[in-house]
Order: C-alpha cells, then structure tokens, then sequence
C-alpha cells in the first residue's frame, strides 16, 4: 500500500461512518461497465463541494489492491450487485490528487529551482512503482507512461488511473502555457493509444473544467466527458438526488420545503432534481440553512468574470438576477478560464463552476437557488452596479403593491426603476422592458419561478411567474406594452388565452398588464384576479 500507487481505504472508510453519509456506490456499476471496452476513459467535471473526492476515494477504496474493504461496502448498495466480488480489490491502482500534488511540487521548488512540476509528478509515482517493481525500472527512467508501458511488457499487468481535481493546472496557473502543454503531453502518453491500450484497464478523472478543447479537438478526445451541461449516465452521482434529500430531512427532522427553498434549482432530465452535497449535508449538521457552498468559492472570482466587458453579458446577468432564463451557446467554450471570445464562453464557465443551471432542452441558463443568488447580489454590489441594486432594494414592495393590486404604486415602482436603470438598461420595446420588469421583481424570485416567452393559448405570455412549490403566493401573468394601454395588455391576456399554460396549477391568479408610453416615459399599470 502506498500514497500513489494501491491506495488504503481509510478516507473513504471515515465517509462510510460518518453521521450523514449518502451511498452513491452505484455509481461502481457504471465505472466497471467500462472495464474490457474500447475506451474504458471517464471524465466527470463539477463545481466544487460536489462529492467529486468522496467519488474517486470511493473508487479507489473498492479496485485498489493496497487494501481488503469487502466489510466497507457491505450493506452499501453495490454490493447487491452481481458483479460486485468480481473486481473488488483485484487491480493496480495508481491514485493521483493533482491540487496536493501541485502544493507539494510549489514547496518543494522553494529549495530546489531546478524542480519542475510535471516532472515531479512523475518522479513520486515511479519511485513508489520502482519498489513494487525494482527488476523492471531504472534509474533513469523518468517518464510515467514509459514506466507502466515497460511493465505491462514483462507482467501483463494493467493499471487503473485514477486522478482528482486533473484540471488543477489549468486554473491555478491558468497563464502558464509551458506548464500546461507538459501536462497534456503527460495525460496523452497515459491514454492516448498504443502503448497504453495495453496497460490501462480504467482512466476516472474528476475536476471542475471539461477536458480543454484546442480548436475544435479535444487534447484527450477518447475519454467519454460528463459535465453540467451534460451530465449523461452520471447525473445521479453529481449531487444529492431530491429523494436523497427527502430522507436526510426526515430522519433529522429538517424541514424539506426550506431545504427546497435554499438550495433546489439543478435539474437533469434523467433523474430531476439535484442539490448541492455540501450545502444539505451543512444545513442539516448545524441545524441552520445559509449560504455554504458558495463559500468555497470567494465571490470576487464570480466578480471577475461577470465584469468582464462582453456586448450583452451583463444584461444578461441582470436578467437571471430578475429570475428569467437567458438562451446560451455552450458549444464554443475552450474550457478553460482564459480563453474567452463571448458572453456564451463566460456564461458557459459560470455554468461548470455551479454559479448558474442549465436546462439542456431548452439550451436556457439561470441561477439555480436563493444560496447561489446572494453571490451574484454581493458580487453586483461591490462591482458598483448602484442602478441594480436600487432595484433591487425596492422589489420587495412592488411584489407586495402587485399582490395588495396597488395599480397605481405599482406603475409608479417600475417606472422609478426604468429611470434608475436607463444609463444601462435603455428599452424601447416590450423584449428589453421585460428585462427591466423582471429585475423590478428580484424579490420575487424568492417564491416564484418566471418563465418569459411561454407558449400558452394562442401565443406567448410575456413573463409568467409560476410559485414554486413551497409558495402560497398566487401566479402571475405578465403582458407587457409599448405606447398602446394596460388595459390591452390584460384584454390580450384573455384573448389568447394566456392563462392555459396554468391549467394544472390549482389556486388564485393575477392578470398585469404593464404598458410603457416612449415620448412621456409614463407607465400604467392594471391588475386582475382571475380564477382558475
């Protein structure tokens, strides 16, 4: 057993017997449904504090030959499976934590300039190889993939990589181009082709980024990528199922529809909703909900990023922040964190690191949950976007003039928004006021889901706010004018049948129509219960 090379299976263990532990062993089917296949390379990127270390422990503890954990797993959902015993700790595994590796290389290139980090990479796994194989390596071997290659000739032993945070380079030195073409070459001489066709048995690699594209090629283009916009058969090991949730509410007495409220919003079409480990496994442990995961990330990255001076990204931004989806392209993103063309590359970033969900079908983002919009908010805050926050700051009282159908506060609200937002968020037609209008809302999103541009009836409803489901709050449909009326706008709501779209939806509604007059900069407001 060593630190690289047949791993223990103490970290996972210490998982396994704590208090609030999750079985996501299931996920073993899928890693050894890959074992014997032409390509047996997995890619899982996720933002942080979603259970990728508990993954690769977890992995390590059941292949690795450096330890017995048939007792680990009894009584854990894989081990009812009837392949189970059949590749229990029954390989090579080499386990490789790129974040603590690369802390180790830095320290160790304080005593020694002539360190460098790939190298050092390589010169810890072969002296730990070295011992187990002394007859076969030399001294001056130096390069991994030769190594194992060298190996597998004289044993015909294979080898299950398993590496951590892999994309650590690439976010830690981002601008070190030197650095990060060596560590490519290094990860292509482990799983790219011959020889390592021959000695590589099963590649799990985990980090936040996808596997950084070079053009339009992948640098490792046989591996079978999971991400946040595609998720694939790993969507239900990415985060805790609501299920999951479900019952660590119950069994600590938790109140579900707060936990909901907090920190719902992921979602995958193959298993639904999904919520962040860390933050449920926090709120349940200190008995208190808040904002926990986003601390593992300071909000000044976020800063960085949506500052960035792209035409449209920071509508964009203030549209989510009003609760709307926003149609993005993920395709072009290079996956890294440098090389940005579009407000679609940042947004696409924002989306892998768990600041924003992305609905796959729709090809729309938005920020997922109540925890992940305060970041956003205090970022905006202390980037000085003043005419935003002055916006938000009143919402609170034009959700409650639009609930009490104060026509005329609620008309004079948005109109005090339009004139504190119009250096930034000039509009001149029904498409950008919607935008203004759903940031005069930022409140709202607290207990409604808006929808902007949904089919129903005989056209589409400019901005439906559909309660979420621990909600009381009637719906809201929202149809919006230019120099026409309100009165219009709520005579079209009835026309086309707007309020369809809610046929399962079983309680009050309200009908607003908002119009905006472009020479006198007046806006009406009239408001209408309708029951369903």
């Amino acid at each position: 057993m060593g630190i690289y090379l047949n791993p223990g299976n103490e970290q996972f263990e210490v998982s396994v017997n704590s208090e609030l532990y999750v079985d996501k062993t299931e996920l073993i089917k899928y890693t050894n449904s890959r074992i014997g296949k032409d390509r047996p390379l997995i890619s899982s990127s996720r933002p942080r504090r979603f259970g990728k270390t508990m993954a690769v422990t977890m992995l390590a503890a059941y292949y690795s030959r450096g330890c017995h954990s048939e007792k680990l797993f009894a009584g854990l959902k894989i081990s009812e499976n009837e392949f189970f015993d059949v590749h229990l700790n029954k390989y090579n595994v080499i386990f490789l934590d790129i974040q603590w590796m690369y802390g180790n290389a830095l320290e160790e290139m304080k005593r020694n300039s002539a360190v460098k980090v790939v190298s050092y990479i390589q010169e810890q796994v072969i002296s730990e190889l070295k011992m187990a194989y002394p007859e076969y390596i030399r001294d001056e071997d130096i390069s991994l993939p030769s190594v194992l290659a060298k190996i597998n000739v004289f044993t015909k032993e294979q080898f299950i990589i398993i590496i951590d945070e892999w994309d650590c380079l690439f976010r830690e030195d981002k601008n070190n181009e030197k650095l990060q073409k060596e560590y490519i070459n290094l990860l292509s001489g482990l799983f790219k082709g011959t020889p390592s066709g021959a000695f590589l048995k099963l590649a799990y690699i985990t980090g936040i980024l996808p596997i950084k594209k070079y053009g339009t090629q992948s640098a490792l283009n046989n591996f079978r990528e999971h991400t946040m916009v595609s998720p694939r058969q790993m969507a239900e090991y990415i985060g805790f199922t609501e299920s999951e949730v479900r019952d660590l509410c119950k069994e600590h007495d938790i109140p579900f529809k707060e936990m909901q409220r907090w920190y719902d919003g992921y979602y995958f079409d193959r298993i639904g909703h999904i919520y962040s480990p860390n933050s449920v496994i926090e709120a349940v442990d200190s008995r208190e909900f808040g904002n926990y995961w986003s601390k593992t990330e300071t909000y000044e990255s976020l800063m960085t990023y949506i500052a960035m001076d792209f035409k449209s990204l920071r509508q964009l931004i203030v549209d989510m922040l009003g609760g709307l989806k926003c149609s993005v392209d993920v395709e072009s993103f290079q996956n890294d964190i440098t090389s940005f063309n579009s407000a679609d590359d940042v947004i696409t970033l924002l989306i892998h690191m768990g600041y924003l969900a992305y609905d796959h079908k729709t090809n729309e983002v938005f920020i997922p949950n109540e925890e992940v919009r305060g970041v956003f908010l205090r970022a905006v805050k202390n980037d000085g976007w003043e005419d935003v926050m002055k916006a938000v700051n009143a919402s609170e009282k034009l959700l409650k003039a639009t609930l009490s159908m104060d026509e005329k506060a609620v008309a004079q609200m948005i109109q005090e928004v339009h004139m504190q937002t119009s250096s930034s968020l000039v509009y001149n037609n029904e498409i950008s006021l919607s935008s203004v209008i759903s940031l005069a809302y930022y409140t709202a999103c607290k207990d409604y889901t808006l929808i902007r541009e949904l089919p129903s009836g005989n056209g589409f409803a400019d901005i439906v706010f559909l309660p979420k489901r621990t909600s009381l709050n009637p719906a809201l449909v929202l149809e919006l004018k230019w120099d026409k009326t309100a009165e219009g706008a709520i005579n079209q709501i009835k026309r086309k049948k707007y309020v369809s779209v809610l046929n399962e939806y079983k309680g009050n509604v309200l009908l607003v129509g908002i119009n905006y007059e472009k020479k006198s900069k007046r806006h009406q407001c009239k408001i209408e219960k309708y029951k369903i």
